[in-house]
């Protein structure tokens, strides 16, 4: 599962180390391409990384600076609620309760929550929020990582509070509980997948029918570029010292997320510990997947994918895939190169929105 994020507070070199976790090129520049007046675009700072619009506005006009501030307004509510970073968030506050007690959470949390046990299910628990405690166990979570290696006994500790099954959601009102006392939750291999189809419902709302959202790099897009041509939306190579394109599909109309371990892991001993971790094992995944690709309609959905195929690795995720017609695309690690699949629903996907 994903790192959480922290309300923003960054110098630019962690900054760079965030941004540089992000698995996708978003080729806005085709937007250049057409009549300048024709484009629209923005960005504000948002989830411990950076959030995007490119847009061409509707017949009356778009007041870009408005729309602008109620998006940043959006993006703030839903970071309170959220984060795992903020202690004030519904969040936080849920993970620090102890007992089976309902704690009441907003109409939105609980949307999201529902989605993520709905992913659970599918996923049998390769997709799990209920990974906090082993997520700030291997130190890719709020707290400083340790000094040292997690031992056994200590993974086995905490592997003891996971499992998504002992989550108990209410949706009249809406609330929360856990039949783990210490059990906590993260909802950060979801959350800003979510907030991308917030963003994107602003826009449909205020009559804008061609643009892309992005947020960290997770995004969805709509229409058109300016130019009239379909967004160009390129996938990055799997290297760690290095920024470069491995596929570039013009896509319209679908959301699209990105998981992957090549930049956010750490060394230790020789041993190299990537920050997907297995909620079966309790531990970072070890496989030659290095990333997935999912689009789906609703970007919530396909970044809980992402994270979900990213810790079954290449085998087990392409029969899932294949099963479920799930549209997903893989970067596989082989000994001098990268393989790729690309699943059927993929391939059909990418077909359709060809020029």
């Amino acid at each position: 599962m994903h790192r959480g994020w922290q309300i923003f507070s960054m110098n630019p070199q962690r900054l760079y180390r965030f941004l540089s976790t992000f698995l996708l090129l978003i080729l806005v520049y085709g937007c250049q391409l057409g009549d300048a007046d024709e484009t629209i675009r923005f960005s504000g700072l948002t989830m411990g990384t950076t959030w995007s619009v490119v847009m061409r506005p509707n017949a009356e006009g778009t007041d870009a600076l408005a729309l602008k501030r109620l998006m940043q307004k959006r993006l703030d509510q839903i970071n309170r609620l959220m984060s795992t970073y903020d202690p004030d968030s519904e969040v936080s506050r849920f993970n620090n309760q102890t007992g089976a007690d309902w704690f009441a959470i907003s109409e939105e949390t609980m949307q999201v929550i529902d989605l993520s046990l709905e992913i659970s299910r599918l996923t049998d628990g390769a997709f799990d929020i209920s990974v906090g405690p082993l997520v700030e166990l291997w130190g890719f979570g709020a707290k400083e990582r340790g000094d040292t290696v997690p031992t056994d006994e200590q993974v086995a500790k905490n592997l003891a509070r996971v499992g998504y099954k002992h989550i108990r959601l209410r949706q009249a009102p809406a609330a929360i509980s856990k039949e783990i006392a210490d059990l906590q939750i993260d909802l950060s291999a979801i959350a800003k997948g979510y907030a991308v189809d917030v963003l994107a419902e602003m826009l449909t709302q205020h009559g804008i029918r061609n643009y892309l959202v992005e947020i960290g790099g997770e995004l969805q897009v709509s229409g058109h570029r300016g130019d009239g041509a379909r967004w160009q939306i390129a996938i990055e190579k799997p290297l760690e010292d290095a920024r470069e394109v491995a596929e570039v599909f013009p896509l319209s109309d679908i959301a699209l997320a990105t998981s992957g371990n090549y930049r956010n892991f750490y060394l230790e001993n020789g041993q190299r510990y990537a920050h997907t971790l297995d909620p079966a094992s309790g531990r970072p995944i070890r496989h030659k997947l290095a990333s997935v690709t999912v689009l789906d309609p609703i970007c919530a959905r396909a970044d809980a994918l992402a994270t979900a195929l990213m810790v079954m690795g290449e085998e087990k995720g392409r029969l899932f895939c294949e099963k479920n017609r799930i549209a997903a695309y893989f970067l596989i690690h082989e000994k001098e190169s990268i393989a790729v699949y690309a699943s059927p629903a993929f391939k059909e996907i990418v077909k359709e929105t060809k020029p």
